[in-house]
């Protein structure tokens, strides 16, 4: 649930100084145009960080995929144990009626593939199932080139824009007047069925800070309709570790398990998918009234990963390892969140916490040592999103 923006102003709440405190509290190039995916030239890549790391070249193949999304598969209201439609809250949310779309939405979101035939989805391994809408990891060490050849099976345009890595214009992957020639950044709009092939270097400047662990999280999204994009669920990871601390893979040496989640709140009107899926999913389309407040709530999918009401799964772990959790937030003014763990206590920024505070693009890091044994509550402390079914559970096993 959230109030509207004249609703904020109106009580007194100016947004600036919302974002302003939560902002106080929580700390407050490379690319190239890929039809034969090998025919840039590679000299533009010969980027050199400061310390000169020699590192590989990990390459991945993504492709943006309309899917149809449930956000409460289960239908039940995992927290409660109710079935959805006998939870009056949990209705509003996820009921499907002549004039309600319900829980299932089409979406555009990032899979991963085996080759560059996008021909075989690789198939997610059970730990990392609670990524959900996110796109796959993409894990590299400090001195590493992270190549990603990308396919679009959408019908919008799409992109590939990175957080916190190196690129050029070819592969910033972001559309705006820069007053760089298009010939220069075909990376910024893919239409649908295009190939395009992205080059980010990962120089020191991406690596952990100081006093960051050995790991730290970035982002990556679609920057062609920046808003839409992120509603239609084209976001995912990357996960940078610092030079000598990596696994082979790109994994943090050490860490025996890692969890990325996402709180964000879809504004499915602000999809555009938005007409066909009330076109496709609603019982009567032509009852619909867009301009029905209670339509507009019943499209706020107040979500961990893509999931509502305790859906999301996947987060298990054992007890007395080394779990790291990344966390990050994305949306707009009322994604002002703060993901709470129940049962246990974990280390971020060197400070003891069970919290943590996320602006819209936040990445934060934290680590969890398990010694409490049992299944707990994971959600957002923000009251009005506990209401809306931005919660979850987490299990610690012997």
């Amino acid at each position: 649930m959230k109030l509207t923006r004249t609703e904020i102003i109106a009580i007194g709440i100016p947004i600036a100084a919302v974002i302003s405190i939560f902002w106080a509290f929580s700390g407050g190039i490379i690319g190239g145009q890929d039809h034969n995916h090998d025919d840039y030239n590679a000299n533009l890549y010969n980027f050199v960080t400061p310390t000169d790391y020699k590192g590989q070249t990990r390459t991945y193949y993504i492709a943006a995929d309309e899917v149809k999304w449930n956000f409460a598969p289960t239908g039940i209201n995992e927290i409660t144990g109710k079935p959805l439609a006998d939870d009056d809250t949990a209705k509003v949310y996820t009921e499907n009626e002549k004039d309600r779309i319900g829980s299932v939405y089409l979406k555009c979101i990032y899979q991963e593939y085996t080759d560059d035939t996008f021909s075989t989805q690789k198939p997610r391994t059970d730990k990392w199932q609670h990524l959900g809408i996110l796109g796959p990891v993409i894990h590299a060490e400090v001195g590493d080139t992270i190549k990603v050849l990308f396919k679009n099976n959408c019908r919008i345009p799409a992109s590939m824009h990175a957080h916190g890595v190196l690129y050029d214009k070819a592969s910033e992957g972001a559309v705006y007047n820069d007053g760089v020639l298009n010939s220069d950044k075909l990376g910024e709009s893919i239409s649908k069925g295009g190939n395009y092939t992205y080059f980010w270097q990962v120089p020191e400047r991406a690596d952990p800070g100081p006093h960051d662990p050995s790991s730290i999280v970035w982002m990556y999204h679609s920057h062609v309709d920046e808003v839409s994009d992120s509603y239609a669920g084209l976001v995912g990871p990357i996960i940078i570790t610092r030079h000598g601390e990596a696994n082979p893979d790109g994994t943090p040496n050490g860490v025996d398990q890692e969890f990325v989640t996402m709180f964000s709140i879809f504004d499915e009107s602000r999809s555009p998918y938005f007409d066909y899926n009330i076109q496709t999913f609603t019982q009567d389309p032509s009852s619909v009234n867009k301009d029905d407040p209670d339509f507009g709530e019943s499209n706020l999918k107040h979500s961990i990963n893509g999931y509502i009401f305790g859906n999301l799964p996947g987060l298990v772990m054992k007890a007395n390892t080394h779990v790291r959790w990344y966390v990050v937030g994305m949306g707009t003014e009322t994604d002002l969140h703060t993901p709470h763990w129940h049962g246990e206590t974990l280390l971020m920024d060197g400070m003891r916490t069970d919290m943590a505070e996320l602006l819209p693009m936040s990445m934060k890091v934290l680590d969890m040592y398990p010694d409490n044994v049992g299944t707990w509550l994971y959600h957002c402390h923000v009251n009005d999103h506990i209401l809306a079914g931005m919660q979850s559970m987490f299990t610690v096993t012997p």
